[in-house]
């Protein structure tokens, strides 16, 4: 016979599935776009550290699998990026580990955690932005995004909104 917590299981994972909850914590908009999502405290002294001011911002290669590949597939899910230019005291070929969303209107792209070349990976803040030219194509399948170039600009936030 189950016990009340086993009956109770099913029920706290479809609120969870109702309510919007993404398996990393992020709440998804009715589109299908991540919601507001806090900077972590480490994040934010790490960035003062690396001197990344908000609203700084570098070129990025958005897939390290797909550079200077026209159109690229962008999957939902991680994704590495790698860096050109600097990005506070971030140099160039640094890698960019982060989450894609594509199932809102737009393409959603955000950074967690930075990887120096001669570095160690240090947690940060940063978000991709396209521009109108890195609208999804139309026959993007759900679960994929297919834009026309493979490079954006990513900017350091102090918070996801």
């Amino acid at each position: 016979m189950p016990t009340n917590r086993a009956r109770l299981l099913p029920c706290l994972v479809l609120l969870l599935m109702a309510s919007g909850c993404a398996s990393a914590g992020v709440f998804l908009r009715a589109d299908g776009s991540p919601g507001p999502e806090k900077c972590p405290e480490e994040a934010l002294k790490t960035m003062r550290i690396l001197r990344m001011h908000v609203s700084d911002s570098a070129d990025v290669e958005l897939d390290a699998n797909q550079i200077d590949m026209s159109p690229i597939t962008l999957y939902d899910g991680p994704v590495e990026s790698v860096l050109y230019g600097s990005l506070g005291t971030l140099d160039s070929a640094t890698r960019l580990y982060g989450r894609v969303w594509t199932s809102g209107p737009l393409v959603v792209v955000r950074y967690y955690e930075a990887k120096p070349p001669d570095g160690d990976t240090v947690p940060i803040c940063a978000v991709a932005r396209f521009g109108d030219h890195f609208k999804k194509r139309p026959e993007s399948k759900p679960g994929t995004a297919i834009v026309d170039f493979s490079n954006a600009s990513v900017f350091v936030v102090d918070s996801f909104r």
